[in-house]
């Protein structure tokens, strides 16, 4: 490591600006984490869970007919009357048999033969569907209490649903558990990584705002006055975050690809020792990096205005050209199961010789301490980097390193899920502010 980070900066020059122009034709897929067929899974969750629903449907047919069987005449009794001496008028047998159709049917179809149709559903709903509305028209069941009509029923809405869940769940995240695959499998044949080596530690810039030239002594960006202890400390770590994220993103050969949008943004994730698990997005704009910088960077409190994933943010404390504490809200995720999280997060940006950077992390500020409104988060070192094209300059690549912990009991696998569809939501809401912005211009 402390090889690639001795990198000079005419080597940083000449591989940097090779490599962003090489995204506006390919994702750049690492090949050393990807699913390999033989390591692919022969049955997905979504489709596991689709199975024991239908188990539950024969398990509770059962259940409530041993019920009914369990009469003053007692099961044995009850057997015979229903089964030896069947009539379709009167007894419940049939019922149970369909479900064990249901059951048999499917799990042949989605469990053993893993069919990726949804005809062997059509088949099982149409004929439980014809089989129970027949069934209830001529026969004598609702004379016979409750459970007349408490059995059919229960049938027919089971049937219903498992259809809802392979036709709406199942078939269609299977689809695109696919699709990802695919692009993941085509882009390690034919894409170079897009973040090679690590960054150099060599030619800094400050932000257009800042004096040109500044070195990275506290007292010099400040210009006016020292710092006092607290602004030092802010300092400190906002270039910690800053230090850790050139690590993570010098390390694209270990990301794990977790999914990807309609739009080629990827999100990846890296296992870390003291963060945990860190999710990192890549994705390719087609706008000038400088256009980045201004909406996203430069103007975070202007985000909310277009960032539906922002409730809020506040610039609490300006320490220096580079530093800033800010407090921000995010929305609620997951359909409402992840409510909103408030953050404190102290902010560092830097403008090096290709690329824009803004990293943070948690900290904690007077003004705005821990209320019962919101759940407090915090945010480990990550933040955003936009890297310019040095053969396009209307096209950029973006990265943004999240590492939060959410808080709560929340349950790990819904974290996960709920981090990756605020990532590819942000980038929705950015690529339409990216389009009013050039429309303007």
């Amino acid at each position: 490591m402390s090889k690639l980070w001795s990198l000079q900066n005419s080597d940083l020059e000449q591989s940097l600006p090779a490599i962003a122009s090489s995204l506006s034709h390919s994702q750049g897929f690492s090949p050393h984490y990807y699913i390999s067929p033989e390591r692919r899974r022969l049955i997905s969750d979504v489709r596991r869970t689709f199975c024991l629903f239908v188990t539950f449907d024969l398990l509770f047919i059962s259940l409530l007919w041993i019920i009914e069987l369990n009469s003053a005449n007692g099961i044995q009794a009850n057997l015979k009357e229903e089964i030896i001496h069947y009539k379709f008028k009167s007894s419940f047998f049939d019922i149970f048999l369909l479900a064990f159709f249901r059951f048999s049917l499917l799990l042949l179809g989605y469990a053993a033969l893993r069919l990726h149709h949804w005809w062997v559903i059509a088949i099982t709903t149409l004929v439980s569907s014809a089989f129970l509305i027949v069934k209830v028209i001529l026969s004598e069941l609702l004379n016979k209490g409750a459970f007349g009509y408490l059995l059919p029923i229960v049938s027919f809405v089971l049937a219903w649903l498992e259809t809802w869940f392979l036709d709406f769940k199942v078939l269609p995240q299977e689809a695109e558990e696919e699709q990802w695959y695919l692009a993941a499998q085509a882009a390690v044949a034919r894409g170079p990584l897009l973040y090679s080596g690590a960054i150099s530690d060599g030619q800094f810039y400050s932000p257009p705002e800042s004096a040109a030239g500044s070195d990275d002594s506290d007292d010099e960006l400040l210009g006016k006055r020292p710092l006092t202890d607290q602004e030092r400390e802010y300092v400190q770590q906002g270039k910690a975050a800053m230090e850790m994220m050139d690590q993570i993103l010098a390390q694209e050969e270990n990301w794990i690809f977790e999914r990807c949008s309609e739009f080629g943004d990827t999100v990846h994730s890296i296992e870390t020792p003291h963060h945990g698990k860190i999710f990192i997005l890549k994705a390719v704009l087609q706008c000038s990096a400088e256009i980045i910088y201004q909406e996203l960077i430069l103007q975070p409190e202007k985000m909310v205005l277009w960032n539906k994933t922002l409730l809020a943010c506040q610039i609490l404390q300006r320490v220096d050209d580079n530093t800033s504490v800010s407090y921000d809200v995010a929305a609620g995720a997951a359909g409402g199961v992840v409510s909103p999280r408030d953050f404190v997060n102290v902010r560092r940006i830097e403008r090096r010789r290709d690329r824009y950077i803004s990293s943070g992390m948690a900290t904690v500020h007077s003004s705005r301490p821990a209320t019962c409104r919101y759940v407090r988060a915090e945010n480990g070192p990550g933040g955003f980097v936009a890297l310019k094209c040095a053969t396009n300059p209307n096209l950029c690549t973006l990265f943004w390193v999240l590492n939060t912990d959410l808080k709560g009991r929340l349950p790990r696998y819904l974290v996960n899920q709920s981090l990756g569809a605020t990532m590819t939501e942000f980038m929705f809401h950015l690529r339409k502010r990216v389009m009013e912005v050039a429309a303007r211009s």
